[in-house]
């Protein structure tokens, strides 16, 4: 898929426009090709037991990432220049990986990342370097409270 998008080099409207088009198509296809396939009477209580399951871990992403948004409204409002400093520099961050490298490398890359985040946190990967970048901006607050007493 990302070679023949590379091969096209389509904008990034018709990029958009055909992406929601294989959206409609599918959303107009699957209903009527489905139980053709796959036939009803094959949906066993494990199946359904998995769909529960990837049901919750969707609300459970969707919780997060509220909670996030909160989090960053609660620091905007709390510490404004703090939310102004992050926001700016992470942004000008994402400007200059964004001007360096490639626009499909970078899609391709971000698409990779999502597919691989469910067995990166399914093998504790994620919270292992989540943990060692906390511990270390710890050490770092800390040095630097020393250093202000």
């Amino acid at each position: 898929l990302f070679l023949i998008i590379y091969y096209l080099d389509p904008s990034v409207l018709s990029g958009v426009s055909c992406f929601v088009m294989f959206l409609c198509l599918a959303d107009y296809l699957v209903p009527i090709l489905a139980p053709r396939i796959f036939g009803s009477n094959k949906w066993t209580t494990e199946q359904q037991q998995r769909f529960h399951e990837i049901c919750s871990n969707l609300v459970k992403t969707r919780r997060r990432a509220v909670g996030w948004w909160k989090r960053l409204f609660s620091l905007k409002e709390e510490k404004p220049k703090m939310y102004f400093m992050t926001m700016i520099i992470s942004l000008a961050a994402v400007a200059w990986v964004g001007q360096q490298v490639h626009n499909l490398l970078l899609t391709y890359l971000i698409v990779t990342f999502v597919l691989l985040l469910p067995g990166l946190n399914q093998h504790g990967i994620i919270l292992k370097y989540i943990g060692m970048a906390k511990r270390e901006i710890n050490k770092l607050l800390k040095q630097k409270e020393k250093k202000n007493e």
